[in-house]
């Protein structure tokens, strides 16, 4: 099945901010873990998406940080970490999650060298652990919002929106590169289908409109 549209593909190096999104439809210890953090600032002659994604001038200056929740202070976290066996987290911060029922959530998402975590806050558990050898591209629009896609053939795809996308993205660009070798494809589309469950396929449309973007998702 052909999951995407009219598509362009590139390679991510750096950082942006986007518009927000608009909607249509017990004590542990750090131990080993090691969390990286990068003060590094993009620069004008580093565009992360060679042109084709839209970004505020803003955006054009960022630090990154990597853990924006201060992850040792959160003993459920360290625990979840622990019990898996990572040892070095890249990025930690809250996003929200589009699930198959049309329900928004926001989850904390953790990147670690080799998976990624989806943790509900709310009751302190892990809902899902993906291999970043698992991931098979990224999915984005051209325009300024904030969401992206994982697309992950061998379980149901993820649609997320955070405004530190494109920090995210890098990270797990670089990550899956460094673990594997493998190139991380990254997609743009103004239109493009994901799984959103075993059985269920949407498709997710971007429209420029006066004052923002326009988002409308849809069952195929």
């Amino acid at each position: 099945m052909e999951r995407l549209g009219t598509q362009r593909k590139v390679q991510i190096e750096q950082d942006s901010k986007s518009n927000p999104p608009k909607y249509d439809d017990d004590d542990e210890s750090e131990g080993r873990l090691r969390f990286r953090a990068s003060n590094s600032n993009v620069s004008d002659d580093q565009e992360p998406f060679m042109g084709i994604k839209v970004r505020r001038k803003a955006s054009l200056h960022r630090d990154y940080k990597g853990d924006y929740l201060d992850v040792p202070s959160h003993p459920f976290l360290m625990k979840i970490l622990q019990k898996q066996g990572d040892k070095q987290v890249l990025f930690a911060d809250k996003v929200l999650r589009f699930t198959g029922s049309g329900k928004i959530k926001r989850f904390v998402l953790l990147v670690t060298d080799f998976a990624m975590y989806i943790v509900d806050p709310e009751v302190g558990s892990l809902k899902r652990r993906i291999a970043l050898a698992a991931v098979e591209k990224i999915c984005l629009s051209e325009l300024s919002d904030n969401f992206f896609a994982l697309i992950i053939p061998t379980e149901y795809d993820l649609l997320m929106a955070s405004t530190r996308k494109t920090e995210i993205v890098t990270i797990l660009v670089e990550a899956t590169k460094s673990a594997s070798d493998f190139e991380l494809g990254v997609v743009f589309s103004n239109r493009f289908e994901y799984n959103a469950a075993s059985d269920l396929v949407k498709e997710i449309q971007f429209e420029q409109v006066k004052g923002g973007v326009k988002t409308r998702i849809s069952r195929k």
